[in-house]
């Protein structure tokens, strides 16, 4: 009975392509069998409450916690992921090199003077360099984003601490607000701006400050760079709007290190047929430091882990491999998605598809994808499987995520599963990125997606066009 149901219910979407070209009579677009609907419709059931995402997730941050790439913590964090695939049954189990220059956060300290004395939450970005011992003490000067300050006269930035009072209120802002934090110091540099403090660029409005990277321009000086809590971001904002001077003092730590090699930690279920060409799936193993990179991104690494783990432990065969990929050092400049392409750019025709979790828990709410139009037909009835979930049908112009931008523009074919990032940025690179903030509900749903995708991309009956020139331009039209 079961079975008959589904098959009234899958019988539109298998024969989708087919009837729509019995009237002309064109040849047929290879579209998946009913059983591999069947299949994957089990798939897509059974994973939602029966995949390891959560307690995958509990093990990292218990047992490795803060990972910030070149630490300690971040060799612990290998040695972890080598285990932890080999305790999950993955057939092949390796590691690829990824160096890289270190960075030590050190003390961190910032307070009002004047004209109302008190302490500020705070924290260095990413790559800053430190105010040295004495630190730095200096007038604010406000500016309400990063085009203000390059807007700005020299002579209203010179000798004074800028402060970019950005403030991010939906997640989808992150891009237009995150370039204040990444770019604002040499802005503020080029006009004599003697350090730079941020909003921190979040949705919350926690007393705990949000670090993130930064970089310098080549050929300007590099000064200190920090980010306040939201609340106190308010706070100095009011005391400025009161026309008085406001006076930061301003110590930080921050310094580079020495060269370091860490490593993207691959783990790879073994296609039945063809086994050279694989679904690349992952997130990415680093974190920063402040909390116990559970969102960011421990969840993306148990999502993927997990949905490859539940199709072998289940007996599934793929016809092309499903390789899990955890990448270092993605916090400060996506260094091992570098590394990766750097490593396998010759193999790209290799990948069938690729997809990485990086937007916390989830759940999924949209599957996109950007293949080749002969594979239209086969990504709509993938979408079509993933409806039941909650899950819309996207568009073909998917961002498989940070890790594999640099492999999508050179040519691999990709899918982007959107993950509801809401209050994801209440908690991003805080010290309230810890295990306690995850649903069960919420990353089990969404590893049963990835589950489905990476299956249904290896069981694919076309290729969906990774290493041809033509998929760069490629639009649904």
């Amino acid at each position: 009975m079961v079975k008959n149901l589904l098959l009234c219910a899958l019988t539109p979407i298998i024969f989708l392509s087919s009837h729509s070209h019995a009237a002309d009579k064109a040849p047929e677009t290879p579209v998946f069998t009913e059983k591999e609907m069947l299949t994957a419709a089990w798939l897509r059931d059974a994973a939602r409450s029966d995949n390891l995402s959560y307690r995958i997730l509990e093990s990292l941050t218990t047992e490795v916690g803060p990972r910030m790439a070149g630490s300690p913590a971040d060799a612990r964090a290998v040695a972890w992921a080598e285990a932890k695939f080999k305790e999950l049954g993955f057939d092949k189990i390796w590691k690829e090199p990824v160096s890289f220059p270190t960075w030590n956060r050190g003390v961190e300290l910032a307070e009002i003077s004047a004209p109302f004395p008190q302490p500020l939450y705070i924290t260095a970005l990413g790559n800053s360099v430190g105010t040295g011992s004495d630190g730095v003490h200096a007038e604010l000067v406000e500016f309400a984003n990063l085009s203000d300050l390059i807007k700005a006269p020299a002579e209203k930035v010179r000798g004074k601490i800028v402060f970019i009072n950005h403030k991010m209120q939906l997640s989808r802002e992150y891009g237009l607000v995150v370039a204040g934090r990444v770019s604002g110091a040499s802005e503020a540099a080029k006009k004599g701006a003697l350090a730079i403090v941020i909003r921190s660029v979040g949705t919350d409005s926690h007393r705990f400050p949000h670090t993130g990277v930064m970089h310098y321009e080549e050929g300007v000086d590099k000064i200190p760079a920090a980010a306040m809590s939201n609340s106190d971001a308010d706070m100095v904002a009011r005391m400025l709007q009161r026309g008085q001077a406001v006076k930061l003092k301003l110590q930080l730590g921050a310094s580079s290190g020495a060269s370091y090699t860490s490593y993207n930690v691959i783990g790879e279920i073994t296609g039945s047929e063809k086994p050279n060409d694989y679904v690349l799936i992952g997130g990415h193993l680093d974190s920063w430091d402040l909390g116990t990179g559970a969102i960011d991104d421990g969840a993306g690494c148990a999502i993927t882990m997990a949905a490859a783990e539940f199709i072998k432990r289940h007996g599934l065969k793929p016809k092309r491999s499903i390789r899990v990929v955890l990448f270092a050092n993605e916090e400060q400049g996506l260094l091992g998605g570098k590394a990766y392409l750097a490593a396998h750019q010759a193999q790209i025709s290799k990948i069938q598809a690729a997809a990485e979790a990086d937007s916390g828990q989830g759940p999924v709410t949209k599957l996109s994808s950007f293949v080749l139009p002969e594979a239209f037909a086969v990504a709509k009835q993938m979408q079509a499987i993933l409806a039941p979930l909650g899950i819309e049908a996207g568009d073909n112009n998917a961002h498989p995520g940070p890790d594999l931008g640099d492999m999508r523009n050179a040519g691999m074919a990709s899918f982007g599963l959107t993950l509801k990032a809401d209050d994801y940025f209440d908690l991003h690179h805080t010290p309230d990125d810890t295990f306690d903030k995850i649903e069960p509900a919420r990353i089990n749903q969404a590893a049963a997606a990835y589950a489905v995708f990476a299956w249904m991309a290896a069981q694919a009956p076309v290729n969906f066009g990774s290493g041809q020139d033509r998929l760069k331009q490629n639009k649904e039209k």
